[in-house]
């Protein structure tokens, strides 16, 4: 079931976190925009207001909740109402698909990664960004969900444990970025450059590519 209360209720909050976090954001985007190829066709699956989405130039989105598909819209982006485990959309109609800070709010991961394959093109690829529950980030939000108006239902995952659901769901070609490098969103006082790899930074990007029948 999608987790739209606490976006519809509290979306000032949400708003006001990317105010709050600039530097936190501009690096995660920067982090995200590596992999992302411009001027090919791309949806965002829970793309909440469109703060990841417009800046890199994506037009369609994927989002439950109708105060983040309002102000998505309110932005010029075209969303449709639905869930990452039921997308619907035809079969391969995509270059590339992202999730940012979504796989948290799932409530089937491998589903949702069976309905990514299906709608990417041969040549597409899919890009995930996210905190991983191993880092220091990822800890202190463990420790705080119970507090938390929108990680209260959440689940968090590590960078192994999501590599792990893409390849049981036909994904190879596995890269991975990170960004977000010190103990506390504080340390970020600076738009950070990502670096190869993760277990390093907070916010890994995962780029992914489906395997399709010959």
């Amino acid at each position: 079931m999608a987790r739209t209360a606490p976006f519809n209720n509290y979306y000032s909050l949400y708003e006001k976190w990317f105010e709050d976090n600039q530097f936190t954001y501009l690096s995660e985007l920067e982090a995200v925009k590596h992999f992302i190829p411009f001027g090919r066709k791309g949806i965002e699956i829970g793309s909440g207001s469109g703060k990841f989405a417009i800046p890199l130039g994506i037009e369609i989105g994927i989002e439950p909740s109708l105060k983040m598909q309002e102000l998505a819209v309110s932005r010029g982006m075209k969303v449709i109402n639905g869930v990452a485990e039921n997308l619907s959309i035809i079969n391969e109609s995509f270059d590339f698909a992202l999730m940012v800070t979504t796989i948290c709010f799932l409530d089937d991961i491998e589903k949702s990664f069976h309905e990514v394959h299906r709608i990417l093109k041969p040549d597409g690829f899919f890009i995930i960004g996210f905190v991983d529950k191993d880092s220091s980030l990822g800890k202190l939000y463990l420790k705080e969900k119970a507090k938390s108006k929108f990680y209260g239902g959440a689940t968090f995952y590590s960078t192994l444990e999501i590599i792990n659901s893409l390849k049981k769901t036909n994904f190879t070609g596995i890269e991975t970025v990170q960004t977000i490098l010190g103990n506390s969103l504080k340390d970020a006082n600076s738009v950070q450059d990502w670096k190869d790899g993760f277990g390093e930074g907070s916010f890994v990007v995962i780029k992914a590519i489906p395997k399709k029948p010959a």
